[in-house]
């Protein structure tokens, strides 16, 4: 059984927010419905087209490997099942940042990046007790 480090339905509130930077990239803004999360994601528009009011499942775990045996950094293409065969869209990167929260803001952030596709992820500190420094993790996504 794979352990989620998190997971959530999000909607998306806004495509591209500061302006498109790159042509086969898109910047998602979104709002989890559950854990009250804000989210920037950056999206490789021309595999993955998203729009303003989709919602979508987003999953971050550490393996895909169904049996939650550790990954070892190498995909090996064959007829085994994995995590991945359940979403649309996957990714795997490293989390390069954790910021707690302040007085004046007391939401805790993460950052990944996820081979130069990032993402920001903002709630409560509780949400992220699970997230380690340089953590490698599977981004994965389908939509609803």
């Amino acid at each position: 059984m794979v352990d989620r480090l998190f997971e959530d339905i999000f909607q998306i509130l806004r495509l591209n927010p500061d302006g498109k930077k790159f042509d086969k990239v898109t910047r998602v803004e979104a709002k989890s419905e559950t854990c009250e999360m804000f989210m920037h994601l950056d999206v490789n528009s021309e595999v993955y087209p998203m729009r303003e009011g989709e919602k979508f499942s987003m999953a971050l775990t550490s393996t895909i490997n169904l049996d939650g045996t550790p990954d070892t950094g190498y995909f090996t293409q064959g007829n085994r099942r994995t995590l991945a065969d359940e979403y649309e869209y996957v990714m795997q990167g490293k989390l390069f940042k954790i910021s707690e929260g302040s007085k004046r803001d007391p939401k805790a952030e993460v950052n990944a990046s996820f081979g130069g596709l990032l993402m920001m992820l903002k709630g409560e500190a509780s949400q992220f007790k699970n997230f380690e420094l340089d953590q490698r993790m599977f981004l994965l996504i389908r939509k609803l």
